[in-house]
């Protein structure tokens, strides 16, 4: 499939979807039935529109000289990334398969911006096991925190609509609150153990999955950082009973952290100072 009709047909799904999605969002008082008829719709298209972005990174990414991870196609990694994880959940809880929805103006962007941000960032990558390993865990581990904070800010609301008696048709779909916090910490805790081997092997096999030691520049502190919050809201759940609000803002934090780290560098370098 031609690049350009590959772009259009990508956009077009998650254009679509965002369509449904908004549809979906507008809210309905609790009592009413709110029967979704472009459900099938949805069903249909988000695997089809899951493979078309996945190939579209795979064009974009695997290049001749290695991996090309330039910003605009690190963030559309790590979009794709989520939404897939999202809709995989879904399969396995239903009520959360309407949130992917939320993905779909995101993804949508995400496939924008690779086209119109004309950044390269190539790492040679060689076929080396260790150096996929480690990308595989932490691209895995940001998209499970990215995952995460969706799920934080998705309880928020559906805090905040419950007290008000009115809910948009997808909401109305969620688990209740007490199954989406054990879903959230599941998520966090899965999410921990990704990045502590991510800093780990980042810190032991700096200078051979990167050909040089270990620098402590902003990305790195910042990095460590999320490290740091995340570890003390999972002790302060386990050992405090720390839950609700408490978790949500720390997640909120942490995913701060984590962005400024990884994309905030990335953008810094790349759309700022313009180098690779």
């Amino acid at each position: 499939m031609p690049d350009l009709l590959l772009y259009f047909s990508t956009a077009a799904c998650w254009l679509l979807l965002s369509g449904v999605a908004f549809r979906a969002s507008r809210p309905v008082a609790a009592g009413v039935p709110s029967p979704r008829g472009d459900a099938r719709i949805e069903i249909a298209l988000v695997p089809v529109a899951l493979v078309l972005h996945g190939m579209l990174l795979y064009t974009r990414i695997v290049v001749a000289d290695g991996l090309d991870l330039g910003v605009a196609n690190a963030i559309s990694l790590l979009v794709w990334l989520t939404a897939l994880i999202y809709w995989l959940a879904g399969l396995a809880f239903e009520g959360l398969s309407g949130v992917v929805g939320l993905m779909a103006p995101v993804a949508l962007l995400a496939v924008v911006l690779t086209a119109v941000v004309p950044t390269h960032h190539i790492v040679t990558y060689g076929g080396d096991p260790l150096f996929a390993l480690h990308f595989g865990i932490a691209m895995l581990a940001y998209s499970l925190f990215i995952v995460a904070t969706v799920h934080a800010v998705v309880m928020l609301f559906e805090e905040r609509w419950l007290h008000r008696g009115l809910l948009p048709p997808f909401l109305k779909s969620l688990p209740p609150l007490l199954v989406m916090e054990a879903l959230l910490f599941r998520m966090l805790l899965t999410a921990f153990v990704l990045l502590t081997l991510t800093v780990v092997s980042g810190v032991f096999f700096s200078e051979q999955l990167f050909g040089k030691p270990l620098t402590f520049n902003h990305k790195t502190v910042f990095g460590i950082v999320s490290w740091f919050i995340f570890g003390g809201l999972l002790v302060g759940h386990y050992v405090r009973g720390w839950r609700g609000r408490i978790a949500v803002y720390w997640t909120l934090a942490g995913f701060t952290a984590l962005l400024l780290a990884y994309v905030g560098s990335k953008v810094v370098l790349e759309l700022i100072l313009q180098r690779g």
